[in-house]
């Protein structure tokens, strides 16, 4: 799978986003990920309602490649000041 894919899928349905998808227990764990996500639209939602958008952008993943997802969800403001 091609992390890069991910983030593309991620950044197309949330806007303004800049994603980066990684490997959570390193290369060989293919279906274990981490995915950080920066964007303006965050402001003033909930955390489920972040984590509710990026799961959305992968929903096809979801059910085939990826096992698990740990998600980060920022503001640009939340996460200069992280």
């Amino acid at each position: 799978m091609d992390l890069s894919e991910l983030e593309a899928e991620i950044e197309a349905s949330v806007p303004d986003s800049q994603a980066q998808v990684t490997h959570a227990r390193g290369p060989a764990d293919d279906d274990h990920l981490a995915a950080e996500v920066v964007s303006p639209a965050f402001d003033g939602e909930s955390l489920v309602d972040r984590h509710q958008r990026v799961y959305d952008a992968l929903d096809e993943y979801m059910t085939t490649d990826i096992h698990a997802l740990e998600v980060e969800t920022f503001t640009p403001e939340e996460r200069e000041s992280a």
